[in-house]
Order: structure tokens, then sequence, then C-alpha cells
């Protein structure tokens, strides 16, 4: 996976989960899960599962008796995504690499995957060894974030912490984006080897219930607090202020309702 997926660590997975989980990811988890659970699974794996948002779902929506291993490549997001289940719950966690997998071919019947593949630095390899670890019959649904213009409090998330910058500002929030044109992933999953794929994409107005802990959470659930603290002489505080401030003009100060698009994509081994 890319350096910046795993560099969720300190207590960026806490402000992800808590800030920025309601807002940007508990939606399209619920469709992303629904469509992912349209047929029988009785192992069912995830990747790049974070704090267990979609994971959460997932067990709640699968049999109970079907196996549900959660899998992320940096461990403190799934500290956070242990403490969603209860020992008693079919449900197994472990540390994977999405382009290297170490399971035996053939090992599971479904794949789910919420805003994780934009990360992976090869994505094609990633494509693959879902289609190896697939059972015939098996399918691998994931989503992917559109284009910053099609979520716009990207746009802010990006700009406001730049103006804090001398130099190169932070990157981080162009990585998540920058995947968003369902043809070119068409293509990388054809380049793998998949021949049965449909892609739906999906367009919400999310209303933020508390606009404050979604401002936080976009500069501290995130790479983007290290490279300030690293920076220095800037207050995270008064970045996150800077954060709220332009939701507030952009988006409206007391019914504050914003755009979200993402593309779900279901892959059926053939």
């Amino acid at each position: 996976m890319s350096d910046d997926a795993a560099k969720f660590t300190g207590d960026i997975p806490t402000h992800y989960d808590a800030g920025l989980g309601p807002v940007l990811f508990s939606d399209f988890g619920d469709r992303l899960c629904a469509a992912a659970c349209e047929g029988t699974a009785t192992r069912a794996i995830e990747l790049a599962a974070g704090t267990g948002i979609v994971s959460r779902k997932l067990r709640d929506t699968l049999p109970r008796e079907a196996l549900l291993l959660v899998t992320d490549l940096n461990a403190p997001m799934l500290e956070v995504a242990r403490r969603k289940f209860s020992d008693s719950e079919n449900v197994e966690i472990a540390l994977a690499d999405a382009m290297d997998l170490d399971y035996e071919d053939a090992a599971f019947d479904l794949m789910v995957c919420q805003f994780g593949v934009m990360f992976f630095p090869d994505k094609p390899a990633s494509f693959r060894e879902a289609a190896r670890v697939l059972r015939p019959g098996g399918r691998y649904v994931f989503n992917v974030l559109s284009a910053m213009q099609e979520n716009p409090y990207s746009q802010i998330a990006y700009a406001i912490p730049a103006q804090f910058f001398s130099g190169e500002p932070p990157g981080f929030y162009k990585v998540p984006f920058h995947y968003g044109d369902p043809d070119v992933v068409h293509k990388d999953l054809a380049a793998a080897g998949w021949q049965d794929v449909t892609h739906e994409t999906i367009r919400l107005r999310k209303k933020i219930m508390d606009p404050e802990a979604f401002a936080r959470g976009l500069v501290y659930g995130n790479p983007v607090i290290d490279e300030l603290r690293t920076l220095g002489g800037v207050d995270p505080e008064i970045v996150a202020e800077a954060v709220l401030r332009a939701l507030e003009v952009t988006f409206g100060p007391t019914d504050m309702t914003m755009p979200l698009e993402a593309t779900i994509f279901s892959c059926t081994v053939t």
C-alpha cells in the first residue's frame, strides 16, 4: 500500500473514526454492504478495513455462521476496529497487504473494500490477488471516491492547511480522489483478468450533524496532522477552526449539507 495509507498512527484512527466516519463513510458503507451481501457468503474478507466501519455493518448483515476476516495494513486502525466486536462473533482480524495476500487460492467467496483501492500503488496487482483468493463465482465488491470537484469538502480540506505551508503543502488529500474515473478502473480490472464487472455511481446529499467534529476530523484524522506537527509554529486547532469557517461559508452555517459521490464496483470470478 502507499506510504500515506500506513501513516494512520497515534491518535489519527480515533479522529478518523469519530470525526469522519459518520459523515463520509457510514452511508456509503451501507450501500456497499447491501451490494456485497446480495448473495450467500460463507467466508468473507475485507481489505483496508481501517477502523471497522464497514466491518461492523458486514458482520451485522452476513449470516451469523459466515466467517468475516477483517484486514488492513495498519495495526493502529485495526485496534479501533477490534473494539467493535465481541469475542463470540465469528470475526478474525489480521494485518494484510492487498497486493500480496498471504492466503491460499480460492480461500474466500466474498471480498469487500471501502475506499481502499485508491491507496494501492499497483492496482492491477491487487486485482489479480483478489481474483486468486476468490472461488469461482466469488465476488469482489469495492468502492472508490469520485474526483475532488464531486466531493467539495476535499477541496477545503486540501486548500486550507496548504495556506499554512510556505513550501510544498501536504498532498494526502489528492490521493483518495485520483481514481474516480470508472473507465480507468474498468481498464485496470480488465488488465488483471476480470471480465464480469459492473459499476454504479452513488450521489448523496449529506447533512453534517456535528460540523466542529467533522472539521477536526479533516485535520486530525489523517496524516496531514503529522505534517502540521512536523512543520511547527502552527497550532492545529487554528487550522481546524479555519477549516470549519470554510465549511460554513461553502455549505451554510446552520443547515450544513454537502454533496458526496463515489462509485461501487461489483466483480464476479468467472
